[in-house]
């Protein structure tokens, strides 16, 4: 069998393949640059909460509707925003700091997530609602996708000014302005619709590989905020298509191994990168310094 077939074929025989590339390209171009502004602000693990925080309005929605995209999206949309507001209030009005509050409420959200679709439904579904379908996705998946794609590419242009300078001084930025405020709602709230919007390709309990790990993969390489968001949607880019093939020609359930992928190019960056572990420039004994 030629390279090209191999490559190629999958996504000119089948339909599904088609969708799911689509909605993995989507899904790459609006997750990668969150997730680069996410690290910088590090609050990586507060995604990783986050990410569980919108299944029981997930769960919810299912519970009421069935598997319909509308309820789980605006369920799961509404559950992160109240978690990301909640969270917040509990850490100003309370002794109890954010990440503890972020923490208590993504163990009760994902139990309870749990706990409904597993009463609801049957194991099929809670694996549905855990890792996705990617390979399942259908033409209205795919509009809320590329929708949420543009959504998130037109606000991160919007806000990009005020949220960089966030991330390096956010001091300086709430001194000279009002618009810290604004960057960091807006941000809380881009971060909730790519959840969904990754809940849908690849399940809770992996959509926020493919924000996390493609940022940091790209740390590594580069320093600049714009080189940092290229590099990252790329290394995105071409770990979904690879993770699709891989799963398609292998057998293997398609968010694990995209998600795998984007682990292996992160430790292989950690270790080859300039900035990696194997590059890094040991410094002289002391006694030879000149």
């Amino acid at each position: 069998m030629s390279d090209d077939l191999l490559v190629f074929g999958p996504f000119v025989e089948f339909a599904f393949m088609r969708q799911a590339l689509l909605g993995c390209i989507a899904l790459a171009l609006s997750a990668a640059p969150v997730g680069v502004f996410l690290m910088l602000r590090r609050m990586s693990l507060t995604g990783d909460a986050m990410a569980h925080a919108i299944l029981p309005g997930a769960a919810i929605g299912y519970l009421l509707f069935g598997l319909s995209l509308t309820a789980m999206t605006v369920g799961g949309i509404v559950a992160g925003l109240a978690v990301a507001i909640g969270s917040g209030l509990v850490a100003r009005h309370t002794l109890i700091r954010e990440d503890t509050s972020l923490a208590a409420f993504y163990l009760i959200s994902l139990s309870l997530g749990v706990l409904i679709v597993s009463v609801r439904g049957n194991n099929v579904d809670l694996l549905h609602v855990l890792f996705g379908s990617v390979l399942a996705l259908d033409g209205a998946a795919l509009a809320l996708l590329w929708a949420i794609t543009g959504v998130t590419l037109a606000t991160l242009l919007l806000i990009r000014r005020p949220l960089i300078l966030d991330c390096l001084d956010p001091g300086f930025l709430r001194q000279v302005s009002g618009l810290g405020s604004v960057a960091h709602v807006g941000f809380l709230a881009l971060l909730v619709i790519n959840l969904v919007a990754g809940f849908h390709a690849l399940g809770t309990l992996m959509a926020v590989g493919i924000m996390v790990l493609p940022a940091a993969s790209a740390r590594f390489w580069v320093r600049r905020v714009g080189p940092l968001v290229a590099v990252a949607t790329g290394i995105a880019l071409f770990t979904s298509v690879a993770g699709l093939l891989l799963s398609y020609h292998a057998d293997w359930p398609t968010s694990p191994v995209i998600v795998l992928g984007l682990g292996a190019v992160y430790l292989l960056s950690m270790a080859f990168a300039p900035r990696g572990l194997l590059r890094q420039r040991r410094p002289h004994p002391r006694h030879l310094r000149a």
